[in-house]
């Protein structure tokens, strides 16, 4: 036996899954509503996601391009969010960050089901300052911090042992009252966006959907409302 949202699966798994339904019925979103500033609605966007209480609310899917030529997805937390782009931390080294090394085009997707809405984000990263990266560093937990030096992201390992051995290596090295450095391999990435669309769940899967793009960093945006 198994669950799907709550509800006990009498037949097969697929036979559930075509028979889930949720009816959208939140606010409508027109074109007075969405602006021309994507950016903007992004940020307006997130802020209720968080003032919502959902669980975290600053998960977003990022995919990007392996050396094949094939997609490549991954749950991150976005860190940061301006005009100039979204912001997320990583180690360099990581899979995602040696597939942004060799092509940094990349995607982002924000879903809040509760809300009822969707962000895409299509563009390319780059590494940021740093600076950046360091303050970032310092403003994590003392355990977070540790685990950036601990685990070698994306290699395989024996065992959870080795991990926990690690741990315990680098514990004994910052001691409590010592200050744990950002290793180099670690840090942060700025998605400067190059497509945006914005979505918002409707009646009837008539949902409102507004796609904005730009020619460069910093031009004007173009929107256009696209069929659900």
């Amino acid at each position: 036996m198994g669950r799907v949202v709550g509800r006990v699966l009498t037949g097969g798994v697929d036979d559930e899954l075509a028979r889930l339904r949720e009816e959208y019925r939140r606010a409508s979103l027109d074109e007075g509503e969405v602006g021309h500033d994507p950016m903007a609605l992004s940020r307006a966007w997130v802020a209720e996601a968080v003032a919502a209480g959902l669980d975290e609310p600053n998960a977003m899917v990022l995919s990007t391009v392996g050396s094949d030529g094939s997609p490549s997805s991954r749950a991150v937390l976005l860190k940061g969010l301006d005009d100039a782009g979204f912001r997320f931390f990583t180690n360099y080294d990581s899979v995602k960050g040696r597939e942004l090394a060799a092509d940094p085009r990349c995607s982002l997707v924000l879903v809040w089901t509760f809300l009822a809405r969707q962000i895409r984000v299509s563009g390319r990263a780059e590494r940021l300052p740093a600076s950046e990266s360091d303050a970032y560093f310092a403003s994590r937990p003392r355990g977070a911090r540790l685990g950036a030096l601990v685990s070698e992201q994306s290699r395989p390992i024996a065992d959870r042992g080795v991990l926990e051995r690690r741990l315990a290596e680098v514990e004994a090295a910052y001691p409590e009252t010592e200050e744990i450095p950002r290793p180099p391999h670690w840090g942060g990435y700025l998605v400067v966006p190059e497509v945006i669309e914005v979505w918002n769940g409707r009646p009837d899967r008539l949902h409102d959907r507004f796609h904005f793009t730009r020619a460069t960093p910093g031009a004007p945006w173009s929107r256009r409302r696209l069929a659900p």
